[in-house]
């Protein structure tokens, strides 16, 4: 009976209300269950009464015989996985990628042809510095995670909104993060801590700038780009190498949120990127990206005025252009969020015949970083929980037993190479191109490597009048919290960058005053 008032309400709400999506996602499923169903423990035992602890008289203590409390409570206390260090804060979707244009001449990865073909995927975009609970409008680059369920395997795209990154080498990465989250003693972000990394290391600058354009603030994750950022290498089926950068451009168009309209959603609804993806979703307005890729030979990259494998600067467009390679479509929400997007673990050592890593330091670094990572935070068979599973294809190894195996183990399969008790081969395929390395093992130190040409680049020809304003505006007013040192050495950087951007940024924090 009650079960029935309750339809008749939900029927009644769906009619009579024109809510988005997600608000209509609990009456959703009320209307779609499709018969009751009793309680039952995580043992599967059925449960007599869920809403009242066993005690020793109706004012007794609680009694440690109370089964059905401490199944629930023992769960409870143990229900949150530690967050990501950095892009803790994010939302996610499936879809396909469908390949339109044929790049055979430069890989030999399968999921790249025939022309048609198309392989399931799921993507989570994010925030970077904020924790789980930080609003999805704050000033941060965004991440762009992809993960293509192939026949060869994982491959997993991982990059942002940005084509560039703020460091170079993956040992400053550590400080630059550690510079950009709470003082350890106030708990607090620190934005001294943030200006004096970023302006101790000038090859911080051209990412600074479009971190505080309005390309710092995106409408949502419906209207930005993905880049891979790292170069990579691709193998076609002769063996022959050429150098690649990822790009996924939104066929939604590129949109952004000025400072002061990014500042009020932050407070009047923290989760708007999330709410606007999974309402466009579920109304089947499909968000999609097209894929392509610049291609560098070998020889060109020898000759290149800068150092191919630098992640704080780009390959400009006009002497590397884009090819096209398909298309990258989000039709399915996830059914549970912790499941399908907490639990997803996305790192560059996935990759398929057909891409390799690069020299490229910040990838090298990352191929370690990622996994490693998900081995603390999700566990050591994070691969076999379903949305990281490689489920097209079948996994043969030796990796055996470790926390939450709930496969067969691969059964009485013997867990050593070679053995003489398997059919077990390597596949040819699958071997990496052969790449020679002349140099003295040394720590080279890279931070002086032109910092300042493309930023003039980008101040110069991509930005208009309005947005260098825009970007010296919101410069300022977050570098005006910092000591006048730290004021004083950014100035310097955006000086050489252009002189009238060092003028500008001077006048504006003259006008702000100081604030300590």
């Amino acid at each position: 009976m009650y079960r029935c008032l309750l339809l008749l309400l939900a029927c009644l709400v769906r009619i009579e209300s024109s809510r988005e999506p997600a608000a209509e996602q609990l009456w959703k499923y009320l209307e779609n269950e499709s018969k009751e169903s009793t309680l039952t423990s995580s043992g599967g035992n059925p449960v007599a009464d869920k809403t009242n602890v066993l005690t020793a008289g109706e004012r007794g203590p609680l009694l440690v015989q109370d089964l059905i409390y401490f199944d629930e409570i023992q769960h409870f206390d143990r229900e949150r996985i530690p967050e990501r260090v950095v892009h803790a804060k994010g939302a996610g979707a499936f879809g396909y990628f469908v390949v339109t244009q044929d790049i055979r001449p430069y890989t030999k990865a399968t999921m790249f042809h025939p022309i048609g073909k198309k392989t399931p995927m799921v993507a989570r975009f994010s925030t970077v510095i904020g924790e789980r609970g930080s609003a999805d409008t704050a000033r941060d680059p965004r991440g762009f995670a992809l993960k293509f369920y192939t026949e060869d395997g994982i491959w997993d795209m991982v990059g942002n909104n940005t084509p560039i990154f703020f460091v170079r080498d993956p040992l400053t990465f550590i400080a630059f993060i550690h510079s950009q989250k709470r003082n350890p003693v106030t708990n607090l972000k620190d934005f001294d801590t943030f200006w004096d990394f970023i302006t101790l290391r000038p090859e911080t600058t051209f990412q600074v700038m479009r971190h505080f354009s309005d390309l710092g603030t995106p409408d949502g994750f419906r209207h930005m780009n993905g880049y891979g950022s790292n170069t990579y290498k691709l193998v076609n089926e002769e063996g022959t190498p050429v150098y690649c950068k990822f790009h996924f451009l939104t066929d939604q168009g590129i949109r952004n949120l000025t400072a002061e309209v990014a500042a009020r959603l932050e407070g009047e609804d923290p989760d708007y990127a999330t709410r606007d993806l999974y309402n466009h979703i579920a109304t089947n307005k499909f968000p999609s990206w097209t894929m392509y890729i610049q291609v560098m030979t070998f020889e060109e990259a020898e000759v290149f005025r800068w150092n191919p494998f630098d992640v704080t600067k780009v390959w400009p467009e006009t002497e590397f252009p884009l090819i096209e390679v398909g298309k990258m479509v989000l039709d399915r929400n996830p059914t549970n969020y912790f499941a399908d997007i907490e639990q997803v673990g996305f790192t560059p050592s996935n990759m398929v015949p057909g891409i390799e890593p690069s020299p490229d330091k910040m990838l090298q670094g990352r191929l370690f970083a990622y996994t490693d990572t998900h081995y603390h935070r999700i566990g050591t068979n994070h691969k076999q929980l379903p949305v990281n599973n490689p489920f097209r294809s079948q996994v043969v190894n030796t990796l055996r037993d470790g926390h939450m195996t709930y496969t067969d183990n691969q059964g009485g399969a013997p867990n050593y190479f070679p053995s003489s008790f398997s059919k077990r081969s390597g596949c040819a395929n699958a071997e990496w191109s052969r790449f020679s390395i002349v140099g003295d093992v040394a720590r080279y130190n890279s931070s002086d490597e032109d910092n300042f040409s493309q930023p003039a680049m980008f101040w110069r020809d991509e930005l208009t009048e309005y947005d260098r304003e825009a970007l010296v505006t919101n410069m300022a007013n977050h570098l005006s919290n910092a000591a006048p040192i730290f004021q004083e050495r950014m100035v310097k950087n955006v000086y050489m960058v252009d002189t009238r951007f060092g003028q500008m940024l001077h006048t504006a924090l003259l006008k702000l005053g100081p604030k300590h």
